[in-house]
C-alpha cells in the first residue's frame, strides 16, 4: 500500500518571481471508463531539471503527451512557456526539443544527413544550418563520425546524437525520456555533464527516468506520480527528510530486552532487532540519536552505531509500495 499524502505536504510553492516553464493545472485524462491523469497539478520553473517519476502505468507518459501537445486533456489546463497546449500545439513543438526512450534516428544514413533532415524540418536557414549541424556534433563528441553510418553507433552515441538533434533548433525546454537508457557507465556521465551544461544556459529540462540515481545526480526537484495522481514533489534531499527521517543501526554486546523504551522515543517509527543487530527508524538524527545512546548505554555494550539518511528507492517504495524498477 503507498502511504497516504494529505494536500498539505504537496504545498511547493514556486520562487518567488520565479517564470514557470510548465503550468499544469487540474489535468485529467481518460480512455473510456479509465482515467490515467487524475486532476493533476505541478510547476516547472524555467531554468531547472525537474524529474517526473512513477511506476509502469502510473500516468507519466500520457502527461507527457499532453505537456507537449501530442495529446489533448479531458479537461483541466496546461501551460508551456505561457502557451495554452488546447490552442498553441504548433508553438509549443516549436520550443520543446525531445528525446523519446526510442531514439528514431535514420540508421542508414550518416550522423550530419539526420542532422540535416531534422533542421529542414524546423526550418532553419540554409545559412545557419551548417555552422549548428557542426557545433552541436562538436558539443556531443561525434564531429569526427559525421559522415558514419548510425547504425555502426554504439548505444551511448546514438543517445548523444539524439540529444545534439533536440537541440539543433535551440529549444527553450527540453524533454529526455530516459536519456542514459542502455548506455555504459562512461557514455552516461557524459550525457548528465550535457544535461547539467543546459541548465546553466538557462534551458528548462523535464527528464522521465527509472534510474534514482540519476535524478538524485540531476533533477532539483522531482514529481512522484502513481495511478495518476502526484503523491509528492520536491527536492531529493526534502523528499528523504520528509518521508524517510533517519536510520540508526546498532551493534550491541547482547540483545536488548526493553524495546519498549526505545519505540517511545519521540519520533521514532520502527523498531527492529536481529540477535544483537538495532535498526531504529525515525524522523530526525542528532537529538534521537543521543536519547537511543543514552537507553541502550545503561543496559548493553554500544559496539558500532551508524545513522544514515534513506535512498530514493526506499522513498519510492514507501510512497508507491513498488518499487521502480524490478
Amino acid at each position: 500500500m503507498s502511504k497516504e499524502v494529505t494536500p498539505a505536504m504537496l504545498t511547493v510553492p514556486v520562487e518567488a518571481g520565479g517564470t514557470l516553464a510548465i503550468e499544469v493545472k487540474d489535468l485529467c485524462k481518460s480512455f473510456g471508463s479509465f482515467r490515467a491523469v487524475d486532476h493533476l497539478s505541478l510547476e516547472v520553473r524555467q531554468g531547472e531539471i525537474f524529474g517526473l517519476l512513477g511506476p509502469n502505468g502510473s500516468g507519466k507518459t500520457t502527461t507527457i503527451n499532453m505537456i507537449s501537445g501530442l495529446s489533448m486533456p479531458t479537461s483541466g489546463e496546461v501551460r508551456v512557456l505561457g502557451y495554452d497546449v488546447r490552442h498553441n500545439a504548433r508553438q509549443v513543438r516549436q520550443i520543446l526539443g525531445s528525446v523519446p526512450q526510442e531514439t528514431a534516428l535514420y540508421e542508414e544514413l550518416s550522423a550530419w544527413t539526420n542532422m540535416d533532415f531534422h533542421a529542414d524540418l524546423f526550418g532553419i536557414p540554409r545559412k545557419e544550418k551548417k555552422e549548428r549541424i557542426t557545433r552541436l556534433l562538436e558539443l556531443v563528441q561525434l564531429l569526427d563520425r559525421k559522415d558514419s553510418r548510425v547504425g555502426t553507433f554504439s548505444g551511448g552515441m546514438k543517445r548523444r546524437l539524439a540529444l545534439a538533434r533536440a537541440l539543433l533548433h535551440d529549444p527553450r525546454l527540453i524533454y529526455l525520456d530516459e536519456p542514459t537508457l542502455g548506455v555504459d557507465v562512461q557514455a552516461r556521465r557524459a550525457i548528465w555533464d550535457y544535461i547539467l551544461a543546459l541548465r546553466d544556459q538557462g534551458k528548462t529540462v523535464l527528464i522521465t527516468t527509472n534510474y534514482l540515481e540519476e535524478a538524485q545526480a540531476l533533477c532539483e526537484r522531482l514529481a512522484i506520480i502513481d495511478h495518476g495522481k502526484l503523491i509528492a514533489v520536491d527536492t531529493p534531499e526534502h523528499l528523504k527528510q520528509t518521508y524517510g527521517g533517519s536510520v540508526i543501526e546498532v551493534e550491541t554486546g547482547q540483545p536488548v530486552t526493553d524495546l519498549a523504551a526505545l519505540s517511545a522515543l519521540a519520533g521514532v517509527n520502527d523498531v527492529k532487532q536481529e540477535g544483537t543487530h538495532l535498526r531504529i527508524t525515525a524522523q530526525g538524527t542528532s537529538s534521537i540519536a543521543a536519547e537511543v545512546i543514552n537507553i541502550l548505554s545503561q543496559e548493553s555494550e554500544i559496539k558500532e552505531i551508524a545513522i544514515r539518511e534513506p535512498n530514493l528507492d526506499e522513498i519510492f517504495l514507501l510512497l508507491t509500495g513498488t518499487a521502480l524498477r524490478d
